[in-house]
């Protein structure tokens, strides 16, 4: 009857491990595939010299429906002024983009261990600088 006892306490406790290992497997395919469609937008504002309306909706349309969430989650700040490359390296050729979603839930089982669902949560943000290909005409 111990044994039981000590079973019935233990058991949930391994339970949130193997969960939180398929909770984790989960936020990292999602940061992947959010890191690959920033890298596209950026190729493609690398060309045009800025990212453009066009670029950044299907950039964000994509981020919608990979992580299930709605556009005013999502935190931009992009170079949307073109840029022009130059003869030698400069600053004003540089274009910057970060973008930023929240990752939820962090942690499974968390209501077991004192966390709210508030708190369970973070922002990811992927930020970088490329130099602009395009030329003057």
């Amino acid at each position: 009857m111990k044994q039981f006892i000590v079973l019935m306490a233990v058991l949930p406790l391994l339970l949130v491990f193997l969960t939180q290992y398929t909770l984790d497997q989960k936020n990292f395919d999602q940061i992947q595939q959010l890191q690959e469609i920033v890298y596209q937008a950026k190729e493609q504002a690398k060309q045009e010299g800025c990212f453009t309306i066009s670029i950044t909706n299907q950039m964000v349309n994509r981020i919608k429906t990979c992580f299930s969430i709605d556009g005013d989650s999502i935190q931009l700040e992009l170079d949307t002024v073109p840029k022009y490359r130059t003869q030698q390296f400069d600053q004003r050729e540089l274009i910057h983009y970060r973008v930023t979603v929240p990752i939820e839930p962090l942690m499974a089982g968390n209501r077991m261990f004192g966390i709210s669902d508030d708190e369970n949560s973070s922002l990811y943000s992927v930020e970088g600088w490329t130099a602009s290909e395009r030329l003057r005409d």
